[in-house]
């Protein structure tokens, strides 16, 4: 990478524009960065880095990089002009900043901005890569191949933290060389085989656990089938991880095993013997139990026999009853007649009384006919009064006349104050309606502003959206042309592998094609004594084709993907351009207010034509309440003659009826007055001859009865009643006498059967020995039952428990064999393990070998620096105590042959001695990153201790690479160096900011 031109605005210490033509400083091959303290030389190698990887290196990135002294509309940029792999580029970059509204007062953020262009030397123009800052970075990474730490370590020489290198203990050369060379991965790797380690022993731990609690289970389980010697093995004393656990665990199950097959053998047989003695017990109890039966069964029916015999009159008695009951249900249908007609003549007769006590004192006591008279007169006094009752009539209808009148009265005057009251406002309202059409007429003007802004925005609004959708089509685009660049590079690659192999075959392909006697196309002769001969890996003419066919069809589709990249750019400027620097959302909001203020100006306009509509019917209702006002007017006049005329009818009907209805209040309560009268006369006749003829019948129902309780052989109809049973009594007086005579037959037939009567002749049955005998049997055999099932279920359980154990064994053994593997492997790469001798991380490891390449490179120059008395060789002693091993730094010393750690050098031998270091880990950090030739470095500080002759010589070794075609930049105060270098680019600090200012030999 060689740099050409930067340029800054604003950044830093430089308040105005400054560039820097490292072309023309490179014409000497070594320039001098020089300044006073805090001028800003750091600040042009920060910017260099700031354009490349936008930051800056080291605790600086967290600042501002705006300058203090700019003017506020001076944007902050950065501009590098440099070549790298071939490719002339160009990047520009803005980092996010405060500027001056372009409308009204303050300041708003402007968003960081990104630039890369190719210059195209067949057009002789730039070209717009992208400005994205995520391709930029990755295009910018991609081909450079070093971190932006990594670059300002090679690039940007600090000599001060070298010199800390070569004095630095293990650990601290461990953190540069990590970071410079990303052996991350190695210590990663060192953690994962730690922890699957960890992992591996947890599961083999687990497992044993797991196994240890099978054997306490078989324990339980085996009861006294497990108490054997107590030497033997026992999971008491057993501990995860120990070895033979396994094995242990197996045998005791084993022998559990084979002790409770034993046990549930003697078992078994104890089992079949209490079996027998229960049956026999079994049999006897009930052998003497249906002996206590019969004679149980012959006792009762004695005592049964013996309480019928006592109860014989009770059961004559109960006969008698029964008869006299039967007797008496003859006699039963004349009682009910009797009955029936007492009571209903006593309901007549209360009828009577009740019906005659409603009537008036004067007629109460007549008989049916008197009665009958009474009841004609009052119907005929009724009759008269239907003229009174017309005459009620039309003055109730008079009243209701009145009463309307009266309520048109009150309606007409609630029209005329309605009317008044409505006509007073009758200015105020017109007022109102009028000023709400000029209004409704100016909201229309205004929505016609309004729709052409809202239009307005909302072209900007499609053409953000548009710009947005082409930034991620962009995106998509840009990784497309990145992965076909990739595959054409390595498609071309590929080519010029093959094309190399074959013409390192040429030699064999052109023998191949040689004939006796013909001319060799290369020498020209015809002797052919020994052509060259193809080898298997030769690559041929078709090969070599097929290659160039495949990185011509990759470079189409790398060039479609770049012309298709370049499209989608330039239609997101254009509709980034349309949109203007608002964001989407910004202008959504805009165009969403603008819609919002142009629909309440529609709304408002639209409401012209309803608020004219409201004003003519305005004019319409005050036309229609002057007119009701004059009509209603004309109804009182009419209304108040009528009801004069209305009146005087009204006293006249009142007058006939006050003269109709007597004592009443009117003429229909004496209506109803008479109608009841007539009503009560009527059924007080009706009950008087009622209640006559209910007497004759109840005279009658006696005769009847006394003739039946004589038939019947009663002396009295009382007596006869007294003998009737319901029908519920005489059921039960019937199934008595029924079950006395089924207790008879069942008691003979006890006593008559023999085997009751054989059983009673024998002495009493002893049932609670031979129970007690039972119970003892049944004890024996339960025992028996359950030391059998417990035998027989311990053997079931041991054998599921061994099994398990088994097959955790099983299982467990891959676990083993894996811990070990992966134990080893960890403890090898942590270098704790015997078979690393040198007790070397694998992290540490490869740090040396990185090391030992940087010691290489850096002694080919220290050797010339130091007049080829100092190399720099790597130690892998081992550290003092728990340090990192195989870090070691030594320097050898010719003089006096003797190797010394660097730490002893003095402070010039220190600067050499840490430049060398610094240029060798340069180059071996670019060959990691790819080989990436850098042609421009830079180197800081360091050079004031440094005698003439030593100076000399390192600018000797500065100018070896100035001979491989390399510029280097140094950064130092030394005066010295202002005098041997010419070509100069001093940064010089003032009031108003800094400023560069090149100079050259011909200035001086």
């Amino acid at each position: 990478m060689r740099l050409h031109r930067l340029t800054v605005a604003a950044f830093g210490p430089f308040a105005g524009t400054q560039e820097v033509d490292f072309d023309a400083l490179s014409g000497a091959g070594i320039f001098l960065l020089q300044g006073a303290t805090g001028a800003g030389k750091t600040s042009v190698l920060d910017a260099v880095c700031y354009a490349l990887y936008g930051g800056v290196p080291g605790v600086r990135q967290g600042g501002t990089l705006r300058s203090h002294h700019a003017e506020p509309h001076t944007p902050t940029e950065v501009a590098l002009d440099f070549t790298l792999a071939g490719r002339r580029l160009e990047v520009t970059r803005r980092p996010a900043q405060p500027r001056p509204k372009r409308n009204g007062t303050g300041v708003t953020t402007e968003r960081a901005t990104s630039l890369l262009r190719e210059h195209d030397p067949a057009a002789g123009e730039w070209r717009g890569l992208s400005r994205s800052h995520q391709e930029i970075g990755e295009e910018i990474g991609r081909l450079l191949g070093m971190t932006r730490e990594q670059f300002c370590q090679v690039v940007l020489l600090p000599q001060g933290d070298f010199a800390r290198f070569l004095r630095a203990d293990a650990e601290a050369r461990a953190k540069l060389l990590g970071r410079l060379f990303d052996t991350g991965r190695f210590a990663a790797v060192e953690d994962h085989l730690a922890e699957l380690r960890r992992r591996s022993q947890e599961a083999v731990r687990d497992g044993d656990e797991r196994l240890l609690h099978l054997a306490h289970r078989i324990r339980q389980a085996g009861g006294p089938a497990t108490a054997g010697d107590p030497e033997d093995w026992s999971p008491d004393d057993a501990k995860p991880g120990e070895a033979g656990l396994a094995d242990g665990v197996l045998g005791y199950a084993a022998v559990a095993r084979a002790t409770a097959r034993e046990l549930a053998d003697a078992a078994e047989l104890r089992l079949r013997t209490a079996e027998s003695a229960h049956a026999a017990a079994e049999s006897h109890l009930q052998d003497v139990r249906e002996l206590a039966r019969l004679q149980r069964l012959h006792a009762d029916a004695r005592q049964r026999q013996q309480a019928l015999a006592e109860r014989r009159q009770e059961r004559a008695a109960l006969g008698e009853k029964l008869r006299r009951a039967r007797d008496a249900a003859a006699v039963a249908p004349a009682l009910e007649l009797r009955d029936r007609t007492a009571a209903a003549a006593r309901q007549a007769a209360a009828a009577e009384e009740a019906a005659r006590a409603a009537l008036p004192g004067t007629v109460a006591g007549g008989g049916p006919d008197q009665l009958d008279a009474h009841e004609a007169r009052t119907r005929q006094e009724l009759g008269a009064l239907d003229a009174a009752r017309a005459a009620a009539a039309r003055s109730a209808a008079i009243a209701r006349e009145l009463a309307a009148l009266d309520e048109e009265s009150r309606a007409d005057e609630d029209v005329l104050r309605e009317a008044a009251g409505w006509l007073d406002d009758w200015d105020t309202l017109r007022g109102g309606l009028q000023r709400r059409v000029d209004e409704a007429q100016g909201a229309a003007t205004r929505a016609e502003q309004l729709a052409a802004e809202h239009e307005g925005a909302r072209r900007r609004l499609d053409a953000a959206e548009r710009r947005d959708e082409l930034a991620g089509r962009t995106d998509e685009a840009r990784r497309a042309h990145l992965d076909a660049g990739e595959r054409a590079g390595q498609a071309h690659e590929t080519w010029l592998e093959l094309k190399e192999r074959r013409l390192d075959g040429m030699a064999a392909e052109l023998a191949a094609r040689l004939a006796d006697g013909e001319p060799c196309p290369v020498c020209g002769s015809a002797a052919h004594p020994a052509p060259a001969t193809v080898d298997g890996a030769h690559v041929g003419e078709r090969e070599e084709n097929e290659a160039l066919a495949a990185y011509r069809a990759a470079e189409r589709v790398r060039e479609e993907a770049a012309r298709r990249l370049d499209s989608l750019r330039q239609a997101r400027d254009a509709a980034a351009e349309a949109a203007g620097e608002e964001s989407r959302e910004a202008l959504a909001a805009a165009v969403a207010r603008l819609a919002g203020e142009l629909s309440r100006a529609r709304e408002l306009a639209a409401g012209a034509l309803a608020v004219r509509e409201q004003l003519d019917q305005a004019h319409e209702e005050h036309a229609r309440r002057v007119r009701g006002r004059q009509q209603a007017e004309s109804r009182a006049a009419a209304r108040a003659s009528r009801a004069d005329a209305l009146t005087a009818e009204r006293a006249a009907r009142d007058a006939e009826v006050r003269a109709a209805r007597g004592g009443a209040a009117g003429v229909e309560e004496r209506a109803e007055q008479l109608t009841s009268l007539a009503d009560r006369l009527a059924v007080a006749a009706r009950a008087a001859r009622e209640a006559a003829a209910a007497a004759e019948r109840g005279k009658d129902a006696d005769a009847r009865v006394a003739d039946a309780a004589y038939r019947a052989r009663f002396e009295t109809p009382e007596e006869a009643a007294a003998a009737l049973l319901d029908p519920a009594a005489l059921r039960d007086v019937e199934a008595r006498l029924e079950a006395w005579q089924a207790e008879e037959a069942a008691v003979a037939e006890a006593l008559a059967e023999p085997r009751a009567a054989a059983a009673a002749a024998r002495p009493p049955a002893a049932v609670g020995a031979a129970e007690e005998a039972f119970a003892a049997a049944a004890a024996r055999l339960r025992t028996a039952a359950t030391a059998g099932d417990t035998a027989r279920e311990r053997c079931d359980a041991l054998a599921g428990l061994s099994a398990e154990a088994a097959d955790r064994v099983r299982r467990l053994a891959p676990l083993r064999t894996e811990h070990h593997r992966v134990a080893r492997l960890a403890a090898l790469t942590a270098g704790t393990s015997a078979e690393n001798e040198r007790k070397m991380r694998l992290e540490s490891y490869v740090l040396a070998a990185r090391l030992e390449q940087v010691a290489a490179a850096a002694t080919a120059r220290l050797a010339r620096m130091s007049s080829g008395r100092f190399t720099l060789v790597h130690s892998d002693e081992r550290a003092h105590g728990r340090g990192r091993h195989g870090l070691g730094l030594h320097v050898v010393d010719a003089w006096t042959g003797t190797e010394r750690d660097t730490a002893t050098l003095s402070g010039g031998e220190s600067f050499f001695a840490s430049l060398a270091l610094a240029l060798g880990l340069s180059d071996v950090v670019a060959e990691e990153a790819g080989g990436v030739r850098l042609d421009t470095l830079f180197i800081d500080e360091g050079f004031g201790s440094l005698d003439e002759q030593t100076l000399d010589e390192v600018l000797d070794v500065l100018d070896a690479l100035r001979e491989r075609d390399r510029t280097v930049g140094i950064v130092s105060h030394v005066p010295e160096l202002r005098r041997r270098i010419p070509a100069q680019l001093e940064v010089v600090k003032g009031r108003s900011g800094s400023y560069v200012r090149h100079r050259t030999a011909a200035d001086r």
